[in-house]
This record gives structure tokens, sequence and C-alpha cells, in this order.
């Protein structure tokens, strides 16, 4: 699933590209009915959008926001394999083109998605989309002092935790155990059990990780392409992610492979503790 470095990747492509343009024409695939989630049906999603003009691109957690000239906002959650291409000339021969969204340069703002699990929102206000998500890790939003709070009193393991949205907003499985490596925490830690200078270690280590993702432009495991068409390659640069009996790159150790919470898990048992 694309994750927050994968969706600011595209935020800060697009906005160049569409900010002041207008929409004017739209198609959503019939082979993927669910993609509006608001509304649900495909001619009033459509009529949201043709016509309005993009005031700016934003992103909150890993949803890309799109605030139109009306006061509404289009809300793009990519999901496990979605991906928002913009094409400028003409439209791409591709089985997994979903939706595409005409723009007043001609341009095309391309949809596609593997598996079909991508959603659209047009609302007035996002927050009815966005609002539970926790703090931005990248805004200075998620202190030590919170992310300690938010894992006090938890059995539950901290890599699980990290993957709750209510506690970090945009942190995925990817850069959970990124973050956890960098930090020298076990995944399998209590959440209860982090230290205070744990939590600050794991809080730098989590904006640092991220930042350097977004500088690689993403990570491309499997289907994640920026806006451009392009693969990520911070994949060429992970500590620990399915890198399962490679050596750790500060130990030596065997990187081990579990699962937490139903999610496979990365990590070195000879330096997480």
């Amino acid at each position: 699933m694309p994750e927050l470095p994968e969706v600011e990747t595209i935020r800060s492509q697009l906005e160049p590209l569409l900010v002041g343009r207008a929409i004017v024409d739209t198609w959503l695939s019939p082979e993927m009915p669910a993609l509006p989630a608001w509304p649900p049906d495909a001619a009033a999603f459509a009529s949201l959008l043709v016509g309005r003009r993009i005031a700016s691109v934003g992103r909150r957690g890993k949803y890309l926001l799109i605030p139109l000239d009306d006061g509404n906002t289009w809300i793009v959650h990519l999901r496990m394999t979605g991906a928002l291409i913009h094409c400028r000339e003409g439209l791409p021969e591709d089985r997994f083109l979903r939706a595409w969204f005409r723009l007043d340069d001609g341009s095309h703002l391309c949809y596609r998605d593997v598996r079909k699990l991508g959603r659209m929102w047009v609302v007035a206000d996002a927050e009815q989309v966005v609002g539970k998500l926790g703090p931005e890790p990248l805004a200075g939003a998620l202190s030590p002092e919170a992310l300690r709070r938010s894992l006090a009193g938890r059995r539950a393991p901290v890599k699980a935790l990290l993957l709750d949205q209510r506690l970090v907003a945009g942190l995925g499985n990817i850069y959970a155990d990124e973050a956890l490596h960098e930090a020298g925490i076990s995944p399998l830690r209590p959440g209860g059990s982090i230290a205070p200078d744990e939590a600050e270690r794991l809080c730098a280590a989590i904006g640092r990780v991220l930042q350097r993702a977004i500088g690689h432009g993403g990570t491309s495991f499997f289907a994640y392409l920026d806006a451009r068409g392009e693969r990520g390659r911070h994949q060429l640069h992970v500590g620990v992610y399915r890198r399962q009996g490679e050596p750790c790159p500060r130990c030596g150790t065997a990187v081990a492979r579990v699962r937490v919470a139903g999610r496979s898990t990365h990590y070195c048992p000879g330096c997480q503790v």
C-alpha cells in the first residue's frame, strides 16, 4: 500500500501540474463501481468534478486532498495498488486503467488500480473522511510525549499499534519496520513497555525514515508508481524490510521475518530489544 512517502511524492509532483486547472470531463470504469465512495453514484460523483477548478493539492496521512473552487474537496485513497498518473499526451493503453479526468490543458489525470481497492470522495468537509486520523509525523504534531501517551498501558505489540492510523497518520508496514529498526526497538514489545527515552528515539526515527523515503521517491516493491508513472527507489535503501536472512546493516545478525497482527514484520533479533 502506498504510505506517507509515496502519497507525498505524488502530491508534490501533481501540485504544479494541477493547481489552477479545470476538470472538463471524466470517465469511471464500470468494472470498478466502488471507486466513488461518496457520492456512490458515478454520474453524481462526476457532476461534482466536471467544471470545477483545482485550488490546491494536499495530503493527510495516506489520503490526497484536492480542494476545489466551489469549496468541496476531492479526496483520493490509493489503498493497496492504486496510482494517480498525470498523462500529458493522450491516454495510456493500460488494462488496469479505472478512471481518467481530463483537464483544460488537454492532459489527463489517470487512475490505475490492479486490485480495484482504491476509493474517492467529493465532500463539503474533508474531516468527514480524515477526521479520525492521528498526528502527522512530519508536521511537528507527533511528539515523543504524545507517542508514549498513546502507547501507555497497551499490551499489543508496538508494531501493531504503529499501524493504527489513529495513532500516527500515514505510517504503514514498510516504514513501521524501518523506524523500529532504526530506533533499536523490537516490534514484538508491548506498546506499554516503551520507556520515555525509547519513545524519543522512535519518534525521531519515524521522521528520519519517512524523510529519506520521500527523498528516494517512495518504495516500489510491487505496484507503486509515482505521478510520472515511475517506480520509487527507496527499496534499494531499506534496512530490514523484505531482507529476511540477510545481515542487519547495523550488527550483522540475520534479519528475521515474523507475523505481527497478521502483517509480515521484519526486524533484527540482535540489535532490536
